[in-house]
């Protein structure tokens, strides 16, 4: 008799998602399981998610990794696939990840993402083929901490495969800026945790440095404005981490 084909979990992290989560979800549908984890939606997401046959549980927000080691923890299925609410699973994709779980040659997989910028699919600025690790048997999976880019972790071998995961990462400049923000005050939190310093000096040479690599470096140049912009963007992110590292490290003036 022939043993059971191994399960697979799908594990969603999501709050006010509505723009993406159905077709998210339904990319994922070849999955035995959809895990969404909704922490205090105020939009449709939790609503759309369950429409296209998701499980969803209503959660706090204790942060990104926690959240998803809370998700490997409620899953229900032989292996886990983290997926984000702006990212879909091709076709190719779907056929890739059963054929990998199914072999058992490894116990984890990164997958290639191919990332959009308002609109325009980015195959140079360092955004390709940006493998990272979400395929992992459930009882090897892990997640780490970190305040910005947490990511998952697998207690044995990892290989990679091919066909890409789509990413959907930024709509508009709005949501560039939304992020910038967002990102630089995050990652000025990780690099005090991590007891790293900062001064005007080294976040001006930081953030040219960014750009530099971006735009020549890894080549943004042939993405075209698009390229130029996220050169831009990662300058002026890394800039305002150094300088908010400043403002955490700074002593309090008295008046």
């Amino acid at each position: 008799m022939s043993s059971p084909s191994p399960t697979l979990s799908v594990v969603i992290a999501a709050k006010n998602e509505a723009l993406h989560i159905a077709e998210c979800v339904r990319s994922a549908s070849f999955a035995d399981e959809i895990l969404v984890l909704d922490s205090g939606s105020t939009d449709a997401t939790a609503a759309l998610a369950a429409e296209q046959g998701a499980r969803v549980v209503a959660t706090d927000w204790p942060g990104y990794g926690p959240q998803q080691q809370r998700g490997i923890a409620m899953a229900r299925g032989d292996w886990v696939l983290s997926l984000d609410a702006d990212e879909r699973i091709s076709p190719e994709l779907q056929a890739e990840i059963r054929a990998a779980i199914a072999s058992g040659a490894a116990d984890g997989y990164r997958l290639p993402r191919l990332s959009s910028f308002c609109g325009q699919f980015i195959h140079h600025s360092g955004w390709r083929p940006d493998y990272t690790l979400r395929l992992v048997r459930r009882e090897k999976a892990g997640f780490t901490a970190h305040l910005l880019h947490a990511h998952m972790t697998v207690d044995g071998t990892r290989r990679d495969l091919r066909h890409s995961l789509i990413h959907y990462s930024y709509q508009d400049l709005d949501d560039v800026l939304e992020k910038l923000n967002r990102y630089s005050a995050v990652g000025a939190r990780d690099m005090q945790a991590r007891g790293k310093k900062a001064s005007l000096g080294s976040a001006i040479v930081h953030g040219l440095w960014a750009f530099v690599r971006t735009y020549l470096v890894r080549q943004g140049f042939r993405d075209g404005r698009a390229g130029f912009l996220i050169a831009i963007y990662n300058a002026e992110t890394t800039f305002y981490k150094y300088l908010k590292l400043m403002a955490l490290k700074a002593p309090k003036q008295q008046p």
